[in-house]
């Protein structure tokens, strides 16, 4: 279960661990105080392994390093790339290492970093995704590294858990299937939403920060492709004043994640803010149910998906599935 701000939260990670799946807790969306208090929240409602997601360019990435060895997590996982010198503070103390890539080179280089699993993301996948489709990529990955490759973007039944375990992947990761559980905390009126949604609902814009970002199609996505510049600046600076105000974080602070975000990449100054301050646009669907002035994450899968069962179910749903799926493969045959 991949780490969704605003959506990976403590309930969600424990259900998943408990299910007998990998959760993965999103500390992007936290303080390093409310990391912590969550890690131990997560901690009390099982006994099973989860991880913790991290951003690796964050000012204070160090710190959450800090707090998940200390708490005793056992797995750290990177949205973006993570330095050779965080991947080795976590390995001194025992932390499972598990970067998400999008390109083939990115898994050979962490791969060489001492990275132990590499999670490779297709174009299918929700939220801040690439260009090449999972059944491209993934086998590219499995080919080019000797770890452990986990597949994401696209994957959210048992057909798909086989389909990778033939591309050679040890397994799959998922966020939107995860988000749409009856344990998932996004508000009932949002998982309509995606439920109601078809495949071609399922977009991928670069109006809210200036990245391929694939979601829900909506009002506020409407309006942000339609902006102007000067329209779109005011948005991005009631979004960073309502970001400010939610993360306790300084305009210098922001700017600065909001340029690091802009590194290597032609980017606004609109673009910049709102990079910086995407958080708040989730929260206005995750947490507070605002459809019309949120934005909505979603992989492809969306489209297909149309029931809300509890963690538990779907995992061993997933399981059966797979196995069945495999036991109808022809074994030892040829065609010809």
């Amino acid at each position: 279960q991949t780490g969704m701000g605003w959506v990976a939260g403590p309930r969600l990670v424990s259900a998943v661990a408990n299910a007998g799946a990998l959760g993965i807790l999103a500390s992007a969306t936290m303080s390093p105080r409310r990391l912590r208090a969550a890690v131990r929240e997560v901690a009390a409602r099982t006994d099973a392994p989860f991880g913790v997601n991290l951003r690796a360019d964050a000012a204070d990435a160090g710190e959450r390093v800090r707090i998940i060895v200390e708490e005793g997590v056992r797995v750290a996982s990177f949205a973006l790339a993570p330095t050779r010198e965080l991947i080795d503070r976590l390995k001194d103390a025992g932390v499972v290492v598990i970067p998400s890539v999008g390109a083939r080179r990115h898994a050979e280089k962490v791969a060489g970093w001492g990275a132990d699993v590499v999670l490779v993301q297709g174009a299918e996948g929700g939220g801040h995704t690439g260009q090449v489709a999972t059944t491209v990529l993934l086998p590219q990955v499995v080919d080019a590294v000797d770890i452990p490759v986990v597949a994401a973007g696209g994957f959210h039944d048992g057909r798909g858990l086989a389909a990778a375990l033939a591309y050679g992947a040890a397994g799959i990761a998922m966020g939107t299937r995860f988000l749409l559980t009856s344990d998932s905390t996004v508000p009932d009126a949002v998982k309509a939403r995606y439920l109601a949604a078809a495949v071609t609902d399922v977009t991928v814009t670069t109006a809210v920060d200036g990245l391929p970002h694939r979601m829900l199609r909506s009002e506020l996505v409407d309006a942000l492709e339609r902006s102007g510049r000067t329209a779109a600046l005011l948005r991005a600076v009631r979004h960073a004043a309502a970001f400010r105000r939610l993360s306790g974080l300084s305009w210098p602070a922001m700017v600065r994640d909001g340029l690091a975000m802009r590194h290597g990449r032609e980017l606004t100054w609109s673009q910049v803010l709102l990079a910086a301050t995407t958080p708040v646009l989730l929260k206005a669907s995750m947490v507070d149910g605002r459809t019309d002035t949120g934005v909505m994450a979603a992989g492809q899968v969306a489209g297909v998906i149309g029931d809300l069962p509890c963690c538990a179910d779907l995992v061993e749903r997933i399981m059966a599935e797979a196995a069945e799926t495999l036991d109808r493969l022809p074994r030892g045959r040829t065609v010809g």
